[in-house]
């Protein structure tokens, strides 16, 4: 028998043996991350407005918690929740306009897996300490609305001030990248600068956030696990140093001490030439925060003095300066970096809507001189900038000069044009806190599970490879000989009809 004529079994011997040996190579699972884009939905129950947050992120997780990478957000038409504390059953409606908007948003098929939280913050928490039945009623009905929607409702609470505060902290360092980055080729890696604090001011009171070693943390801190580290965050509060408190403060300081006041008109150098404003005494001389000497002599309630304003930078400052320096009532302003407690960072990235607007409309290296322009602004100059009231915008000034008195007292601030335009990157600037809050969740969230691949190891695939290529081209040269032969012999036999 020929080699011609055993070529084929052979063939199929080998081909026989090929497939024993590929069920008998060992191979192992590889693992196909997921890429579905998930989402989140926290609603901020505000002050004087509530707001939705819609955020997106891959199931891929960065030590065990998530990576947001997109932010979009609907705003409640009509005033915070505590103010439909006499008709509870408004404040669910008035959500369902955004929770519509959400379903649209977000794919049809995810809203089942899509986690729903409400986080009410300081006027829920003044409510509930005032009127506790009024603050759970207001939580039942817009506990219901949640729940009639699509989505996986996980819950509505008041936020502590120190909770809020520490999400604010997270969202801040997170978009700043201060937890984690990847390199050019997709890879975790450790940033390179430490956390930043936060000094918040907001309406009624100023808080400075920061991260705290786990010796120094009071019990009042907030305990924080993100990206495989424990977070031990502390807020110091500064009561009486919101915005809207340092108005009143100064309003009422002015008035008592003024020359003027018998004829009812008072100067304000912290205001702008030509902006004027009629404020009754007890308006701005109540509450905890009002502070007189017992030498002045206190205007009747009800009395009414017209304020003017007188641009003057130099004496708006030295009069912050003046009122800071009488206060008893914050602590972090008071002993600053002297106290007791001494945070793990060393700059604060300052939150507040009047810095800025000061770091677009008056840009400079100089701290002092930046807050000099801003109270030397016109009306004009101030409405041209910014689309916010002129009442609000006024008292920017003021602000501002406050967060310059603390820097003169031992803390960094941070004025660099990526910490001022952090927000952004997520798409709201607003976001502040949710993003934080939905940040330290994502550990609580399953991961999807991944499906695997079979593989086997390189050096096998390569040799097998080989292997497959010999046998087809044994096979094509077989069948290329068989047609060859067969068309030679017809070729003979044709030629030897023609012989005979």
């Amino acid at each position: 028998m020929s080699w011609r004529e055993l070529l084929p079994p052979w063939l199929v011997i080998v081909a026989g043996l090929t497939g024993i040996v590929l069920l008998c190579v060992s191979t192992k699972d590889v693992p196909v991350a997921p890429l579905r884009t998930k989402y989140g939905i926290v609603l901020d129950a505000g002050p004087s407005r509530t707001i939705l947050f819609i955020y997106q992120w891959t199931t891929t997780k960065a030590n065990k918690t998530g990576v947001i990478r997109g932010c979009s957000s609907c705003p409640v038409q009509g005033p915070g929740v505590s103010s439909y504390s006499d008709s509870p059953q408004k404040a669910g409606k008035s959500l369902e306009p955004c929770l519509n908007w959400a379903q649209k948003e977000i794919p049809a098929e995810q809203h089942s897996q899509t986690p729903l939280y409400l986080g009410a913050t300081a006027s829920m928490r003044q409510l509930n300490l005032t009127h506790p039945i009024l603050s759970d009623s207001l939580l039942a009905a817009l506990t219901g609305t949640l729940k009639s929607s699509p989505f996986s409702f996980q819950g509505a609470q008041i936020l502590s001030s120190a909770e809020e505060e520490a999400f604010n902290w997270v969202a801040v360092n997170y978009v700043l990248e201060n937890f984690f980055k990847y390199d050019w080729q997709g890879q975790l890696v450790p940033p390179r600068k430490g956390m930043a604090g936060v000094l918040s001011v907001g309406r009624t009171s100023a808080q400075l956030t920061s991260e705290l070693e786990e010796k120094q943390a009071p019990e009042d801190g907030v305990r924080l696990q993100l990206y495989g580290q424990t977070r031990r965050v502390h807020t110091r509060q500064c009561p009486c140093h919101g915005s809207e408190q340092l108005r009143s403060r100064l309003l009422s300081l002015l008035i008592q001490v003024s020359d003027q006041r018998s004829a009812k008109t008072v100067s304000n150098p912290c205001w702008p030439l030509t902006y004027s404003q009629e404020v009754q005494w007890q308006s701005v001389h109540a509450g905890p925060c009002a502070a007189s000497d017992d030498t002045w002599d206190i205007p009747g309630p009800k009395e009414v003095f017209n304020i003017t304003g007188s641009s003057n930078p130099i004496a708006c400052m030295n009069l912050v300066q003046s009122l800071l320096n009488s206060s008893s009532s914050c602590s972090f302003f008071k002993h600053s970096l002297s106290s007791g407690l001494k945070p793990l960072q060393t700059r604060l990235l300052v939150v507040s809507e009047a810095m800025d607007f000061m770091r677009g409309t008056a840009p400079s290296p100089d701290l002092g001189q930046a807050v000099q322009r801003l109270c030397g602004m016109s009306v004009k100059e101030l409405i041209r900038e910014s689309q916010a009231s002129l009442d609000t915008l006024v008292d920017y000034c003021t602000v501002s000069a406050f967060i310059f008195h603390l820097s003169t007292r031992g803390y960094t601030l941070d004025f660099d044009r990526p910490a001022w335009t952090a927000f952004q990157k997520m798409g709201d600037r607003s976001s502040g806190w949710t993003l934080g809050y939905l940040l330290s969740l994502t550990s609580t969230i399953p991961q999807d599970s991944p499906s695997f691949l079979k593989g086997i190891e390189p050096g096998v695939w390569s040799l097998l490879l080989i292997l497959f290529v010999v046998l087809l081209m044994g096979s094509f040269m077989r069948i290329s000989y068989r047609v060859m032969a067969k068309e030679s012999s017809s070729s003979h036999r044709n030629s030897s009809v023609f012989e005979d």
